[in-house]
């Protein structure tokens, strides 16, 4: 494994982390009233995330099934990290 291979599987990775932060925070958010720390990470997670996710969502909307909506592009963006995570790790 190559120096830059670690350094960009390493970055993937914290990535990868504060994306499933994200989801948790927003399930507890969806959940009912969150404690005053959860808006706050909540906005820090979306800070850092969300530009890169927000031009995939300008090409796949959020699915929409009745009250419900899938964000397809957090799904997608998640995925596509995991793979370049295990293509940098193999560098």
């Amino acid at each position: 494994m190559s120096l830059i291979g670690g350094v960009l599987g390493w970055l993937l990775t914290a990535f990868i982390v504060l994306m499933l932060a994200r989801m948790v925070l927003d399930w507890i958010a969806v959940a009912g009233s969150p404690p005053d720390w959860a808006y706050k990470a909540r906005a820090f997670t979306h800070k850092w995330t969300e530009p890169v996710i927000a031009p995939v969502r300008k090409v796949l909307p959020p699915l929409r099934a009745g009250g419900l909506a899938i964000d397809l592009a957090f799904t997608i963006v998640f995925i596509l990290a995991l793979v370049l995570r295990s293509v940098a790790f193999s560098l």
